[in-house]
């Protein structure tokens, strides 16, 4: 209905979780440098948990988008399944027959189908979203499958995307089999206020949007303080708003429009209401002490040890912290590149031999 009217090809902010419209902030960058360290990798479990809407779903369709034919992906996306329930559902997704089979016969022509696989030169890959609803033996379970090896590597690879609760359910003491098989994991957090402006108007642009800005500062600043950089709460809150402004035939949209349309949107939602006190502190400010005022003029938290003490250099930490984890995003990013040219090499050589042997 807007598109026209904001001359755009397409919806820039539907719900479905859609790989043209990956947005890779910094932990969505870090989340598919696992999943593709993983998958050079082409062993063990990697683990991506994040609250509900933070793109969980969409990396992992990004992943799908970008995988070579020579990789089998089935994704599932998991009520509470049992261990037999599990079996047949990922023998299901590969393609193989299970109606009125056992789980020693789907066991054994899941096996089958592995082996054959590899002997093509091609692998299994499995997807499970929403891991966190897999009760701790489904899990398990899933471990077991990936004993299927040969020549020391598994034939079945799987990466787990769920909410927070998955990680006590990995932490448990008797997941400690499972957890020696995770070779990464990655929590994704909401987006930052520049990210959140970087992410709308990404998404504009990439659905047709070539005109000045659309948004003011504050507009900007609205959207970010009632989504709390949550993507899928962005995208409901701004087809909402580019709604809005096609029926106030609006060009520009600042906080007013915003404001407006918050008003409306947290009514549909039942949202509890906030007094003005309230909608002037931020969640994470009413547990925590703080001392002084940062640069962005908000007050400063206490950073406070295990034993009670506080720390008293924490900003220096915090800088030597954020050049660590820069330091590991760049190592691991120059290991993948470095684990795809040797996998190419050797795929080359694998078809040379076949041909070779062919001849022969």
């Amino acid at each position: 209905m807007y598109e026209s009217y904001y001359g755009l090809d397409s919806k820039p902010f539907q719900l479905t979780p859609d790989p043209d419209f990956f947005f890779a902030s910094r932990w969505h960058k870090r989340a598919m440098s696992y999943l593709q360290y993983g998958l050079s990798q082409a062993e063990g479990f990697i683990v991506i948990t994040g609250d509900i809407g933070t793109g969980k779903t969409t990396i992992a369709n990004s992943l799908v988008a970008e995988i070579e034919d020579d990789i089998m992906v089935a994704h599932i996306v998991t009520p509470k399944l049992s261990p037999d329930e599990l079996v047949k559902m990922v023998a299901s997704k590969f393609g193989l027959e299970v109606a009125g089979q056992t789980k020693a016969d789907i066991l054994k022509a899941l096996e089958v189908y592995l082996y054959d696989l590899s002997a093509t030169g091609r692998r299994a890959l499995l997807l499970v979203d929403e891991a966190q609803n897999l009760p701790l033996e489904t899990i398990e379970e899933l471990r077991m499958l990936s004993n299927f090896q040969e020549f020391g590597k598994p034939l079945l690879q799987s990466f787990l995307l769920g909410q927070e609760e998955l990680q006590p359910i990995l932490r448990a003491p008797n997941m400690e089999q499972f957890r020696q098989r995770i070779v990464a994991s990655c929590h994704l957090a909401p987006l930052t206020f520049e990210e959140t402006k970087e992410y709308i108007e990404f998404r504009l642009h990439h659905a047709g949007w070539n005109g000045s800005a659309l948004f003011s500062e504050e507009a900007y600043a609205r959207i970010h303080h009632f989504t709390r950089g949550v993507p899928r709460k962005i995208n409901t809150l701004m087809d909402r708003i580019l709604l809005f402004g096609y029926l106030e035939e609006l060009e520009t949209l600042d906080e007013k429009a915003v404001d407006s349309v918050i008003s409306e949107v947290s009514e549909e939602m039942f949202l509890p209401e906030q007094n003005e006190a309230e909608q002037g502190a931020g969640e994470e400010d009413e547990y925590e002490p703080t001392v002084g005022i940062d640069s962005n003029h908000r007050p400063k938290k206490k950073l406070m040890t295990p034993n009670g003490n506080e720390i008293q250099d924490a900003e220096y930490y915090k800088a030597m912290l954020s050049e660590l984890v820069d330091a590991l995003d760049d190592a691991i990013s120059h290991k993948i590149k470095l684990t795809q040219y040797i996998d190419k090499l050797l795929k080359k050589k694998y078809r040379t031999y076949v041909r070779l042997k062919e001849d022969d």
